[in-house]
């Protein structure tokens, strides 16, 4: 079953895809209003893809359930991932991807997004994704499942750009878990375009320009 949507268009006939995967709590509505404050001049016509997450329980919560890509078990996201969870999630997006494929985007021309869990999603997919994708925007979240990467990464996204941001007072995931996700990748041989910004774990004006920017360099 496919993932409830909410879709945004640029202009008409869209080229380019942007997927973007909300963090834990949100709902695909969460980061819609971006699209209107990012520069993309330059840029072909996107349709941006915002996904909704399952509703799940989610363990840190006390077993409540909310939209959620996967489970949190404890206050250290490192231990005991939710692998079942992620790797569900990681097939839904696929599932997107392919969506996008068979309305004429090719894989080339489609970005992965996140925030939070949204970005820990981005990464798990994109690094796995057998084809060739634009980008990966990665917003304050992490590589998850680090230690599978090395052996379960392929090859054709080995050189797709990569954005990493992070707040430098975020106190939900703390740059710290950014920081060891970016020298990860970077140890792995990716090319990361780092970013950190005074903010909590939100959004600031100066990154919604750098991802504009970004956004231009990789689907212009």
């Amino acid at each position: 079953m496919t993932l409830e949507t909410i879709e945004l268009q640029s202009g008409e006939h869209p080229a380019a895809a942007v997927i973007w995967m909300h963090g834990l709590g949100a709902d695909g509505n969460d980061f819609v209003p971006i699209v209107q404050e990012l520069d993309l001049h330059g840029c072909p016509a996107i349709r941006f893809v915002f996904p909704n997450a399952p509703v799940i329980p989610v363990t840190v919560n006390g077993g409540y359930a909310m939209r959620a890509w996967y489970d949190i078990r404890g206050a250290d996201i490192v231990m005991r991932e939710d692998e079942v969870g992620l790797r569900q999630s990681q097939s839904d997006i696929e599932a997107l991807i392919a969506r996008e494929i068979a309305r004429g985007i090719p894989a080339n021309r489609i970005v992965l997004a996140g925030f939070s869990q949204g970005c820990a999603m981005a990464l798990q997919t994109g690094l796995r994704h057998p084809e060739k994708l634009a980008g990966l925007l990665c917003l304050s979240g992490y590589v998850p499942m680090n230690a599978q990467v090395a052996a379960e990464r392929h090859a054709s996204n080995q050189t797709t750009p990569i954005f990493l941001a992070h707040g430098k007072v975020d106190t939900v995931i703390p740059i710290l878990r950014a920081e060891q996700s970016r020298d990860l990748l970077t140890t792995l041989g990716y090319t990361v375009e780092w970013h950190e910004y005074m903010m909590p774990h939100s959004v600031c004006p100066q990154e919604v320009e750098h991802i504009g920017t970004w956004l231009q360099r990789v689907l212009a």
